[in-house]
Parts: C-alpha cells; structure tokens; sequence
C-alpha cells in the first residue's frame, strides 16, 4: 500500500475520519499542518506514522520540510480534503513529481471564474458571471449581468460572504461588507430548488454519486436566524427531475478532469425544468453531510473514498434510505438554558432517528452566522421521502433550544 501524504489529517473535525479511513486500508499516513498534535482528534492523531507542523498558510516552508522528508520517506500520494489547500496540495505534487490533480486544475476548481469560464466552453449552463476586483469592476459587472445578482468570493466555500443584491442601493450596501475580500464574482441570481451531486471518483470512473436536497436554498439558511436547515441525501436518484443535474454533474467532472477523490457540487432546478450549474469542490460536503450519506447508505463513505484513491476502485454502493440533517438554532443569547421537545419526539419518532447531537445545558451557543453546524443537529432517516419529511418538520417546529 502507499505512503500517502494527508494536509491537514485534524482539521476541520470531519477530516479525521478520513485520516483513519486511509490507514485502515493499510496506506501509511504521514500528516502535515498547522494544528498542534495536542489539538488533534485521537481519529487523526492515532492513525498517523509520521506528522510535520508546519504553516500551511507559507508554501515555502511546507515545501522545504516535505523535500527533507522526502529524502528520507517515499511518499506516493498527496491528499487535501480541506478547501483552502487544494492548490497547495497539487503544488506539493508537482514539487515532488506525484501523480494527481495539477495546480492549473486545482485552481480552477478553486477560483469560481475561471471554474465557470472553463465550464462555459464546454457548454455548460452557467450563471451568467462577471470577476471584480474593485469598486467600479463590481458596478460594471451588475450591469452586465444584471439583477438580482449574487455577489460571493471567487475562492469562498459554502455560503460565507455571499449575498442576493436585487436593487443597485443593496449593491451599494452589501461592497463595505465585502470590503476584505480580494475578488468577487458576481453572477446572475438563479430561482430554483437547489441540490447537489457529490461523487467519489478513482481511476477515472465515478464509483459512487449522491444527489441531496436542500431546505431551505443555503442562501436563505445564512439569511435568516430562525431556519431549521436541513439536507436530505435522496434515495432515488433515478427520478426523472433529477436525471439532467446528475448528466450535469458528469459533464462537469469531465470538463475540469477530476479523477480521483471526492467532489461536492451545488445546481439548480428552476421551474420550467432547466437545471444550472452552481459551483464545485473537489472535497467532501461538509456539515456531517458524508454522515448522512452513510445513513442513507448503511455503508462507510470515508473508507470508500480511501479506497478509490488509494486502489482506483471500490465496491458499489446504493441509497436504501433517505437520509437527513437538520441543524436547530437556540433562541436568545448566552448559554444554551433549556431544551424543549426531545424527549416527546424521540418517544414517538425515535426509531427513525440516527444521531442525535445538540449542545448539552450550560454551553454557549455558536455564531450561527459564521457555523452551519448552529447549536447542534439531528440525522434521521426513511425509505419514504414523505415520511421522512414529516419527521422533518416535526423536528423543525417541536425541538426547541433556549439561550440566555
């Protein structure tokens, strides 16, 4: 098995069960990051041969301490799960000769830019789009592109720092928020449902594809305090209304040359049937979403993964359930004071609950601005999607969580 190199195997948290994954399959895991082994989960620390602290932020630095250790340790494959280092990771490739992912394709799944004008040439629908780097780029770009708009970092992740802009006054509002980011991209606001397609991927074939559904849009659950947001990974994926985002999602992963790993990618269905792309990632959804796709599944997504990149090959999986988060806001300020709800619903709903993991009496809630993980969440699972949703809006009207 090889030596696989992991960029930050214990951050975020999620990561870790990679990290393990990995080792499991008999690959020998060799970290390197900027947390302190002290500050690493026992699922990342424990599963690890060797761990190099090291600013990933000062890529000189991170290349000098790999081109030491790769005197002295044969390393095969690097592996980024974290967003903010995949460029960083296809840099170390190509610094040590590895095969994978290449910086110029690294960067385009990094920079929404030149993401979608790499998708536009191949004939994808894509919003229509503009990148601004000053004040006066901006208004030029709302002009061409037209309201309402969306205004987003051309290197975010999730929802952080992005806004809807209906009016040029809410432009003028939102450039002193976005004061702090370098370059925008500003895009035509797309009405639509939005779902994702996340796939694992290893030696050129998809060996496993996800379709989730969220509720609200993600842009309204970073809107507005009192959203209960919810994913569902759906368990028929041969539906008829998903069948062009799936198509979508292939050609994309084909546009951009995505091979190996995981890849997370957001579209839109809008109501006369159109579907659009969003944006991708070549990483794992976040927000405990491969938890839920292991619930739908009754199967260990993160061991499938570290099979297709360690191997190029996995057994198949399918969906038996549908499977859901929803993520609960306390209301009021402080520390979380009562919970409200749980009990009664478990008694009667329990066998169709998964994990349950909120935040104990006495903790401080979480910015649910800047964390969509919020004060805590539920996974619950059925095969019939109606079912599925009933418990879903039960959970969302009857759990309640106080702070004070």
């Amino acid at each position: 098995m090889p030596n696989v190199l992991m960029i930050s195997p214990g951050f975020p948290l999620e990561i870790g069960s990679f990290t393990r994954a990995l080792a499991r399959t008999g690959a020998t895991v060799i970290g390197i990051g900027d947390q302190p082994v002290s500050a690493m989960p026992g699922t990342a620390r424990d599963h690890l041969a060797h761990y190099e602290h090291v600013p990933l932020a000062d890529t000189r630095r991170v290349l000098e301490a790999l081109t030491g250790l790769a005197r002295n340790v044969r390393i095969d494959r690097v592996e980024c799960l974290w967003e903010p280092y995949v460029v960083l990771a296809a840099t170390i490739r190509e610094h040590l000769g590895l095969p994978g992912m290449s910086v110029e394709q690294a960067t385009r799944f990094r920079d929404k830019e030149l993401m979608k004008k790499a998708l536009d040439g191949a004939g994808i629908r894509t919003p229509r789009h503009a990148g601004a780097e000053t004040v006066a780029e901006v208004w030029e770009a709302a002009e061409v592109v037209g309201y309402p708009l969306i205004v987003k970092p051309v290197d975010g992740a999730g929802s952080a720092d992005t806004y809807r802009v209906d009016t040029p006054s809410r432009l003028a509002e939102v450039q002193p928020m976005l004061a702090h980011v370098r370059r925008v991209s500003v895009e035509e606001f797309i009405e639509g449902e939005e779902f994702t397609h996340d796939t694992v991927c290893g030696g050129g074939d998809i060996l496993f594809e996800n379709v989730s559904w969220y509720q609200p849009r993600p842009l309204e659950q970073r809107s507005h305090e009192w959203v209960s947001p919810v994913t569902i990974a759906l368990r028929d994926t041969s539906d008829p209304d998903l069948a062009d985002g799936i198509k979508m999602g292939r050609q994309v992963l084909k546009a951009l040359g995505h091979t190996s790993g995981f890849t997370h990618m957001e579209w839109y269905r809008k109501a006369d049937g159109e579907v659009v792309f969003g944006e991708i990632g070549a990483r794992p959804p976040g927000a405990r979403t491969v938890d839920v796709m292991n619930y739908a599944t009754d199967a260990d997504l993160f061991h499938t993964w570290a099979l297709a990149v360690t191997t190029g090959t996995a057994p198949p999986l399918e969906h038996r359930y549908n499977a859901a988060s929803i993520f609960k806001r306390a209301q009021g300020s402080g520390r979380i004071s009562r919970i409200e709800g749980l009990d009664r619903l478990l008694r009667e709903e329990g066998e169709k609950v998964c994990v349950v993991d909120l935040l104990p009496v006495g903790a401080p809630r979480r910015d649910w601005r800047a964390t969509l993980l919020s004060d805590g969440m539920v996974i619950a699972r059925d095969p019939d999607l109606d079912e599925l949703m009933r418990v879903l809006r039960r959970f969302a009207t009857e759990l309640q969580l106080y702070a004070e």
